[in-house]
């Protein structure tokens, strides 16, 4: 008889509980329509501990509450990244629970909700990282990833992010969950210019895009490319294992990139670039070898080259890739840029040998050779500065450069031509 009595007992307490759970629900939804949520989840803390053993409904409800309230304080700027994030997990406890039970009561409103923290953490991000407080939107970044997996750019723009502020600690997993995904992040943009505002848009498919031509909202349709990320991807990772004393670690994870990916000829010059880093000259030239053999006609990659021979100080080899860049393709903006800064390097060594000269009568003599070989250096950038500045018009830094170019070499119509074309 005892035992029927003991059962009795505790049939009571989860009775009293159950009541004592609702009751705090209740309080907690009270606090929150009165405007106090952080005096709801306070009430709904002291609960937490019971909240496992409650009915489904009553689980859901308190998840419900739960995230209306992390999500009031985060729209009131109350640690909004903590709070939007705290709120996203209870909203996914939330669905669990219903998934599991078969009853769905609040799950729409919760995926609502989370679609738009999702939306709410990007547009933060994106003005964290305008503030340049990097770190702090690549953290959100990450957030909204984990919020729909899915939607893996934001993993890729998360680990950018994160490498811009310099914190590669922060990277690191996201450029390794990048790798175990072998994401790629190449597409297609599908274009065209909104009549209302004169914006290009960008389309889910050809086929809204088309529609919306038909309908006449849009014109102008192109579609574009987007290219593989693979290579920038395995680079950083590369890179950072590099910077943390691990480079057989960074040589395996680019090797395993070129068995997955054996096609993309990015990943060839991330491996190249690894090897300059470790100043393995012969490995560096035999892969630049075979990048060229892959794509010769590439200006892309062959620019890169160009890029990769210009860091390690090598200016005959990147000099020789950014001609070859401009012969495929003429209009390569950057190329001829590029050419012009290398060239403009020759500089540095006649100022230096200029700024130490006197004033006797040998000194002065050096000094005319000296002026004479900083004045041909400056006309022989002279037409890729033009070209450059003619291909990339807004590029100001083009501007800038060839108005200093014309100024020193005393150009006066040239530099007041040029002048007018930048106010």
């Amino acid at each position: 008889m005892k035992s029927k009595y003991v059962i009795l007992a505790s049939a009571l307490l989860i009775s009293v509980a159950s009541f004592a759970q609702k009751d705090q629900i209740k309080s907690a939804e009270k606090a929150l329509k009165s405007g106090d949520a952080q005096g709801a989840i306070l009430i709904l803390t002291g609960a937490e501990s019971v909240v496992a053993n409650a009915k489904d409904t009553e689980q859901a409800q308190f998840y419900f509450v739960k995230g209306n309230a992390y999500l009031d304080l985060a729209n009131k700027k109350v640690d909004e990244s903590k709070n939007l994030s705290l709120a996203a997990e209870s909203y996914k406890k939330l669905i669990e629970v219903e998934k599991a039970s078969g009853k769905q009561k609040y799950s729409t409103d919760a995926a609502t909700s989370i679609a738009n923290i999702k939306g709410q953490l990007i547009n933060s991000a994106i003005a964290d990282t305008q503030a340049n407080k990097h770190k702090e939107g690549a953290k959100k970044l990450y957030d909204a990833y984990e919020l729909d997996k899915k939607d893996t750019i934001n993993l890729y723009y998360a680990a950018s992010t994160a490498v811009n502020s310099q914190d590669f600690d922060l990277a690191l997993p996201m450029y390794e969950e990048l790798k175990k995904l072998n994401y790629s992040g190449k597409g297609t943009l599908y274009l065209a210019v909104n009549k209302a505002n004169g914006n290009e848009d960008n389309f889910s498919s050809a086929k809204d895009r088309d529609l919306a031509i038909k309908l006449g909202t849009h014109e102008k349709p192109k579609t574009e490319p987007i290219p593989s990320k693979r290579g920038e991807i395995y680079k950083n990772l590369a890179l950072i294992l590099v910077q943390k004393g691990r480079t057989e670690d960074a040589k395996k994870a680019i090797a395993d990139a070129r068995k997955a990916n054996p096609e993309d000829t990015s990943l060839i010059l991330s491996e190249a670039n690894l090897y300059l880093e470790s100043k393995d000259y012969d490995t560096y030239k035999k892969l630049v070898g075979e990048a060229l053999e892959k794509d010769p006609k590439n200006a892309d990659l062959v620019f890169n080259l160009g890029v990769i021979s210009a860091g390690a100080k090598n200016n005959a080899d990147a000099e020789k890739y950014y001609l070859r860049a401009i012969e495929i393709n003429p209009e390569y903006a950057n190329a001829y840029l590029n050419l012009a800064a290398l060239k403009l390097e020759a500089e540095k060594p006649i100022i230096d040998e200029m700024n130490k000269l006197g004033t006797s009568t040998k000194d002065m003599k050096r000094y005319d050779v000296l002026k004479a070989q900083r004045e041909g250096v400056f006309r022989g950038v002279i037409p890729y500065l033009k070209k450059a500045n003619e291909l990339d018009p807004k590029n100001e830094d083009v501007a800038k450069t060839l108005l200093g170019v014309y100024k020193a070499l005393e150009m006066t119509a040239e530099a007041k031509a040029l002048k007018a074309t930048m106010n």
